[in-house]
């Protein structure tokens, strides 16, 4: 499932984000999502959430 359509994710899933200081190496952070951080329906570069840890990133994998 695509983390670029903000329809695909929802509060309570676990998902696969990459951090801001982490867009260089590409490396994935796992969690649950707390919040949704887009507004708009789609984002080319992945969803932006608030994990439950707190940690805030885009969507780039949906488990």
């Amino acid at each position: 499932m695509a983390g670029t359509k903000r329809s695909n994710i929802k509060h309570g899933m676990s998902v696969a984000i990459v951090l801001k200081q982490d867009q260089d190496t590409g490396k994935l952070t796992d969690g649950i999502v707390r919040d949704l951080l887009t507004s708009s329906p789609n984002h080319p570069h992945g969803i932006k959430v608030r994990l439950m840890s707190g940690e805030v990133g885009r969507v780039k994998e949906i488990y």
